[in-house]
Protein backbone atom coordinates (compact mmCIF):
# COMPACT_ATOMS: atom_id res chain seq x y z
CA UNK A 1 0.00 0.00 0.00
CA UNK A 2 0.96 3.61 -0.77
CA UNK A 3 0.88 6.45 1.45
CA UNK A 4 -0.14 9.53 -0.66
CA UNK A 5 -0.06 13.01 1.90
CA UNK A 6 -1.45 16.36 0.07
CA UNK A 7 -4.04 13.39 -1.46
CA UNK A 8 -6.86 15.77 -1.50
CA UNK A 9 -4.80 18.23 -3.75
CA UNK A 10 -5.07 18.80 -7.18
CA UNK A 11 -1.85 16.66 -8.42
CA UNK A 12 -2.49 14.66 -5.28
CA UNK A 13 -5.50 13.08 -6.19
CA UNK A 14 -4.64 12.60 -9.89
CA UNK A 15 -1.58 10.76 -8.46
CA UNK A 16 -4.46 8.70 -6.12
CA UNK A 17 -6.99 7.88 -9.09
CA UNK A 18 -3.87 6.84 -11.57
CA UNK A 19 -2.34 4.69 -9.07
CA UNK A 20 -5.79 2.63 -8.29
CA UNK A 21 -6.02 2.45 -11.86
CA UNK A 22 -2.38 0.24 -11.88
CA UNK A 23 -4.45 -1.54 -9.24
CA UNK A 24 -2.29 -0.21 -5.85
CA UNK A 25 -3.60 0.19 -2.71
CA UNK A 26 -3.55 3.60 -1.26
CA UNK A 27 -3.91 5.29 1.46
CA UNK A 28 -4.37 9.13 1.93
CA UNK A 29 -3.78 11.35 4.71
CA UNK A 30 -6.15 13.44 5.10
CA UNK A 31 -6.06 16.46 7.39
CA UNK A 32 -9.30 16.48 10.42
CA UNK A 33 -12.20 18.41 8.72
CA UNK A 34 -10.53 18.98 5.55
CA UNK A 35 -12.82 18.70 2.20
CA UNK A 36 -12.32 14.97 0.76
CA UNK A 37 -14.59 16.26 -2.67
CA UNK A 38 -11.99 15.36 -4.94
CA UNK A 39 -11.27 12.12 -4.05
CA UNK A 40 -15.14 10.78 -2.99
CA UNK A 41 -16.12 7.53 -4.24
CA UNK A 42 -12.33 6.44 -4.62
CA UNK A 43 -11.27 3.54 -3.03
CA UNK A 44 -9.09 5.02 -0.53
CA UNK A 45 -8.21 4.56 3.12
CA UNK A 46 -9.04 7.81 4.01
CA UNK A 47 -6.66 8.34 7.32
CA UNK A 48 -7.20 11.53 9.63
CA UNK A 49 -3.68 13.08 10.28
CA UNK A 50 -1.50 16.11 10.24
CA UNK A 51 2.12 16.23 8.92
CA UNK A 52 2.89 18.29 11.63
CA UNK A 53 2.16 15.46 14.34
CA UNK A 54 4.52 12.80 14.52
CA UNK A 55 2.59 10.73 16.23
CA UNK A 56 -0.20 10.31 13.79
CA UNK A 57 2.78 10.48 10.57
CA UNK A 58 3.80 7.16 12.57
CA UNK A 59 0.78 5.75 12.99
CA UNK A 60 -0.12 6.59 8.74
CA UNK A 61 2.93 4.36 7.68
CA UNK A 62 1.46 1.28 9.55
CA UNK A 63 1.54 -1.41 6.34
CA UNK A 64 3.22 0.73 4.29
CA UNK A 65 5.67 -0.01 1.60
CA UNK A 66 6.07 3.55 0.32
CA UNK A 67 5.44 7.53 0.47
CA UNK A 68 4.64 10.08 -2.30
CA UNK A 69 5.14 12.99 -0.07
CA UNK A 70 2.94 16.08 -1.31
CA UNK A 71 1.12 18.15 1.80
CA UNK A 72 2.27 21.60 1.55
CA UNK A 73 1.25 24.86 1.77
CA UNK A 74 1.88 26.81 -1.54
CA UNK A 75 1.41 31.28 -1.39
CA UNK A 76 2.31 33.28 -3.61
CA UNK A 77 2.03 36.52 -0.78
CA UNK A 78 4.82 38.74 0.10
CA UNK A 79 7.04 38.80 3.23
CA UNK A 80 7.99 36.09 6.20
CA UNK A 81 5.01 32.68 6.89
CA UNK A 82 6.40 31.03 9.27
CA UNK A 83 3.31 28.50 8.88
CA UNK A 84 4.38 28.26 5.13
CA UNK A 85 7.56 27.24 6.51
CA UNK A 86 6.68 25.32 9.42
CA UNK A 87 4.43 22.74 6.78
CA UNK A 88 6.45 22.66 4.10
CA UNK A 89 9.59 21.98 6.02
CA UNK A 90 8.97 20.71 9.61
CA UNK A 91 6.28 18.10 8.04
CA UNK A 92 8.63 17.07 5.28
CA UNK A 93 11.04 16.76 8.54
CA UNK A 94 8.10 14.69 10.16
CA UNK A 95 8.10 12.04 6.96
CA UNK A 96 11.59 11.58 6.66
CA UNK A 97 12.16 10.73 10.38
CA UNK A 98 8.66 8.15 10.71
CA UNK A 99 9.88 7.12 7.32
CA UNK A 100 13.03 5.99 8.54
CA UNK A 101 12.38 5.16 11.48
CA UNK A 102 9.52 3.01 10.13
CA UNK A 103 11.94 0.64 7.70
CA UNK A 104 9.78 2.37 4.38
CA UNK A 105 11.29 1.50 1.17
CA UNK A 106 10.55 4.47 -1.16
CA UNK A 107 9.70 8.25 -0.38
CA UNK A 108 9.02 10.49 -3.59
CA UNK A 109 8.93 14.02 -2.58
CA UNK A 110 7.10 16.59 -5.31
CA UNK A 111 9.36 19.57 -4.28
CA UNK A 112 8.82 22.58 -6.61
CA UNK A 113 10.66 24.12 -9.86
CA UNK A 114 10.71 27.75 -7.77
CA UNK A 115 13.12 25.56 -5.22
CA UNK A 116 16.01 25.79 -7.31
CA UNK A 117 18.28 28.90 -7.35
CA UNK A 118 16.62 31.77 -10.34
CA UNK A 119 18.43 31.54 -13.45
CA UNK A 120 18.66 34.86 -15.73
CA UNK A 121 19.57 33.21 -19.14
CA UNK A 122 20.53 29.84 -20.50
CA UNK A 123 18.35 26.55 -19.83
CA UNK A 124 17.11 25.51 -16.52
CA UNK A 125 18.28 21.94 -15.34
CA UNK A 126 19.05 19.66 -12.38
CA UNK A 127 22.35 20.78 -12.30
CA UNK A 128 20.72 24.23 -10.66
CA UNK A 129 21.09 23.89 -7.27
CA UNK A 130 18.20 24.48 -4.55
CA UNK A 131 18.17 28.20 -2.82
CA UNK A 132 17.17 28.23 0.66
CA UNK A 133 18.16 32.09 0.17
CA UNK A 134 15.82 32.78 -2.26
CA UNK A 135 14.97 36.35 -2.29
CA UNK A 136 11.36 35.78 -4.25
CA UNK A 137 9.13 34.27 -1.33
CA UNK A 138 8.98 32.00 1.82
CA UNK A 139 7.14 29.24 -0.24
CA UNK A 140 10.34 29.10 -2.30
CA UNK A 141 12.56 29.07 0.70
CA UNK A 142 10.43 26.30 2.23
CA UNK A 143 10.97 24.10 -0.54
CA UNK A 144 14.04 24.39 -0.92
CA UNK A 145 15.35 23.81 2.74
CA UNK A 146 12.18 20.36 2.32
CA UNK A 147 14.12 19.39 -0.77
CA UNK A 148 17.84 19.37 0.71
CA UNK A 149 16.25 17.72 3.98
CA UNK A 150 15.05 14.92 1.42
CA UNK A 151 18.45 14.63 -0.03
CA UNK A 152 20.24 14.48 3.00
CA UNK A 153 18.05 11.58 3.87
CA UNK A 154 19.07 9.99 0.84
CA UNK A 155 22.24 10.09 1.58
CA UNK A 156 22.27 8.61 5.20
CA UNK A 157 20.39 5.61 3.55
CA UNK A 158 16.48 6.28 2.47
CA UNK A 159 15.26 5.67 -0.89
CA UNK A 160 13.94 8.76 -1.46
CA UNK A 161 13.83 10.50 -5.28
CA UNK A 162 12.82 14.24 -5.59
CA UNK A 163 10.47 15.75 -8.41
CA UNK A 164 10.03 19.60 -9.23
CA UNK A 165 6.92 20.21 -11.52
CA UNK A 166 6.55 23.56 -13.28
CA UNK A 167 3.49 25.06 -13.35
CA UNK A 168 0.57 22.32 -12.70
CA UNK A 169 -2.80 22.86 -14.99
CA UNK A 170 -5.34 20.00 -15.90
CA UNK A 171 -8.53 18.49 -14.85
CA UNK A 172 -9.92 17.62 -11.29
CA UNK A 173 -8.50 20.67 -9.93
CA UNK A 174 -11.12 21.16 -7.41
CA UNK A 175 -9.57 23.62 -5.65
CA UNK A 176 -9.20 26.14 -8.28
CA UNK A 177 -5.74 26.51 -8.59
CA UNK A 178 -4.79 29.85 -9.60
CA UNK A 179 -4.17 29.01 -13.62
CA UNK A 180 -6.98 27.21 -13.11
CA UNK A 181 -9.03 29.96 -12.03
CA UNK A 182 -7.96 31.70 -14.92
CA UNK A 183 -8.65 29.17 -17.35
CA UNK A 184 -12.55 28.70 -16.05
CA UNK A 185 -12.91 32.59 -15.99
CA UNK A 186 -12.11 32.74 -19.82
CA UNK A 187 -13.99 29.32 -20.55
CA UNK A 188 -17.11 30.91 -18.76
CA UNK A 189 -16.14 34.17 -21.05
CA UNK A 190 -15.67 36.33 -17.50
CA UNK A 191 -14.27 39.54 -18.43
CA UNK A 192 -10.46 38.75 -17.84
CA UNK A 193 -7.04 41.02 -17.27
CA UNK A 194 -3.57 39.56 -17.51
CA UNK A 195 -0.26 40.87 -18.39
CA UNK A 196 2.81 40.41 -20.75
CA UNK A 197 4.60 37.41 -19.48
CA UNK A 198 5.25 33.32 -20.09
CA UNK A 199 6.14 30.40 -18.31
CA UNK A 200 6.37 26.54 -18.41
CA UNK A 201 3.04 24.65 -18.03
CA UNK A 202 2.82 21.10 -17.63
CA UNK A 203 -0.74 18.52 -17.40
CA UNK A 204 -1.63 17.41 -13.83
CA UNK A 205 -1.59 14.10 -15.61
CA UNK A 206 1.45 13.97 -16.65
CA UNK A 207 3.17 15.07 -13.05
CA UNK A 208 0.96 12.29 -11.64
CA UNK A 209 2.48 9.70 -14.47
CA UNK A 210 6.20 11.48 -13.97
CA UNK A 211 5.36 10.63 -9.86
CA UNK A 212 4.94 6.76 -10.46
CA UNK A 213 7.71 6.34 -12.54
CA UNK A 214 10.64 8.62 -10.22
CA UNK A 215 8.88 5.88 -7.83
CA UNK A 216 9.88 3.13 -10.15
CA UNK A 217 12.90 4.10 -12.05
CA UNK A 218 14.24 6.94 -10.19
CA UNK A 219 17.54 6.60 -8.71
CA UNK A 220 18.15 7.22 -4.89
CA UNK A 221 19.10 11.19 -4.46
CA UNK A 222 18.42 12.64 -8.22
CA UNK A 223 16.60 15.45 -8.68
CA UNK A 224 13.87 15.06 -11.63
CA UNK A 225 12.02 18.25 -12.99
CA UNK A 226 8.89 17.17 -14.70
CA UNK A 227 8.12 20.10 -16.98
CA UNK A 228 6.24 21.06 -20.32
CA UNK A 229 5.49 23.60 -22.43
CA UNK A 230 6.64 27.89 -22.10
CA UNK A 231 3.85 29.01 -22.88
CA UNK A 232 2.66 33.44 -23.01
CA UNK A 233 -0.97 34.13 -21.03
CA UNK A 234 -1.95 35.81 -24.03
CA UNK A 235 -1.51 32.21 -25.76
CA UNK A 236 -3.40 30.26 -23.00
CA UNK A 237 -6.35 32.71 -23.42
CA UNK A 238 -6.67 32.74 -26.96
CA UNK A 239 -6.76 28.73 -26.95
CA UNK A 240 -9.27 28.82 -24.30
CA UNK A 241 -11.43 31.10 -26.84
CA UNK A 242 -10.58 28.80 -29.74
CA UNK A 243 -12.22 25.87 -27.76
CA UNK A 244 -15.23 27.18 -26.65
CA UNK A 245 -15.94 28.93 -29.55
CA UNK A 246 -16.78 32.25 -27.31
CA UNK A 247 -14.85 35.93 -27.35
CA UNK A 248 -14.67 37.55 -23.95
CA UNK A 249 -13.29 40.60 -23.10
CA UNK A 250 -9.46 40.90 -22.42
CA UNK A 251 -7.59 43.63 -20.83
CA UNK A 252 -3.75 43.28 -21.35
CA UNK A 253 -2.39 45.78 -18.13
CA UNK A 254 1.08 47.39 -19.05
CA UNK A 255 3.65 45.33 -16.97
CA UNK A 256 5.13 48.82 -15.23
CA UNK A 257 1.06 49.38 -13.94
CA UNK A 258 1.07 46.06 -12.81
CA UNK A 259 4.37 46.01 -10.93
CA UNK A 260 2.97 49.04 -9.11
CA UNK A 261 -0.70 48.00 -8.28
CA UNK A 262 1.27 44.90 -6.80
CA UNK A 263 2.27 46.43 -4.26
CA UNK A 264 -0.95 47.19 -2.81
CA UNK A 265 -2.66 44.20 -3.88
CA UNK A 266 -1.47 42.08 -0.85
CA UNK A 267 -3.22 43.92 1.60
CA UNK A 268 -6.84 43.25 -0.75
CA UNK A 269 -6.06 39.82 -1.00
CA UNK A 270 -5.64 39.64 3.01
CA UNK A 271 -8.82 41.75 3.68
CA UNK A 272 -11.33 40.39 1.37
CA UNK A 273 -9.94 36.83 2.41
CA UNK A 274 -9.54 36.01 -2.04
CA UNK A 275 -6.98 34.36 -3.71
CA UNK A 276 -4.52 36.35 -4.37
CA UNK A 277 -3.37 36.21 -8.63
CA UNK A 278 -1.65 39.88 -8.94
CA UNK A 279 1.42 39.76 -6.77
CA UNK A 280 4.55 41.00 -6.70
CA UNK A 281 5.78 37.29 -6.83
CA UNK A 282 3.23 36.44 -9.57
CA UNK A 283 5.04 38.92 -11.60
CA UNK A 284 7.92 38.19 -11.10
CA UNK A 285 7.40 34.54 -12.05
CA UNK A 286 5.92 35.37 -15.21
CA UNK A 287 9.50 37.59 -16.50
CA UNK A 288 11.39 35.34 -15.12
CA UNK A 289 13.51 32.74 -17.22
CA UNK A 290 11.15 29.98 -17.97
CA UNK A 291 13.47 27.73 -20.58
CA UNK A 292 13.31 24.85 -18.23
CA UNK A 293 14.25 21.47 -19.50
CA UNK A 294 12.58 17.89 -18.71
CA UNK A 295 15.50 16.03 -20.82
CA UNK A 296 16.78 14.07 -17.61
CA UNK A 297 13.58 12.85 -16.77
CA UNK A 298 12.47 11.72 -20.31
CA UNK A 299 16.26 9.88 -20.46
CA UNK A 300 16.02 7.89 -16.96
CA UNK A 301 11.84 7.77 -15.96
CA UNK A 302 10.80 7.43 -19.66
CA UNK A 303 8.63 11.00 -19.21
CA UNK A 304 6.57 12.37 -21.55
CA UNK A 305 4.20 15.20 -21.52
CA UNK A 306 1.07 16.00 -23.43
CA UNK A 307 1.02 19.30 -25.70
CA UNK A 308 0.19 22.04 -23.57
CA UNK A 309 -3.39 22.47 -26.10
CA UNK A 310 -4.57 19.29 -25.01
CA UNK A 311 -4.45 20.13 -21.51
CA UNK A 312 -6.28 23.37 -21.69
CA UNK A 313 -9.02 21.66 -24.18
CA UNK A 314 -9.41 18.86 -21.64
CA UNK A 315 -9.22 21.36 -18.42
CA UNK A 316 -11.97 23.48 -19.88
CA UNK A 317 -14.21 20.88 -20.47
CA UNK A 318 -13.61 19.52 -17.12
CA UNK A 319 -14.80 22.97 -15.57
CA UNK A 320 -17.13 23.12 -17.81
CA UNK A 321 -18.46 19.84 -17.01
CA UNK A 322 -18.53 20.88 -13.72
CA UNK A 323 -20.87 24.17 -13.98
Amino acid sequence: MWLVTGATGHVGNVLVRKLLERGEKVRALILPDECHESISGLNVDAFEGDVLNLDSVFESMRGIKGIFHLAGVISIMPGANPFVRKVNVEGTRNILHAAMESGIKKLIYTSSIHALQRVENGVIDETVPYDMDNPYGAYDRSKAEATLDVLNAARSGLEAVVTCPTGVIGPYDFRSSMMGAVIHDAAVSKPTLYVDGAYDFVDVRDVAAGLISAAENGKRGESYILSGQKITVRYLLETVREITGKNFFQMKIPFDFAKFAAVFTPLYYRLAHSTPRFTPYSLEVLQSNSNISHAKATRELGYAPRSVYESIKDTVKWFLDKE
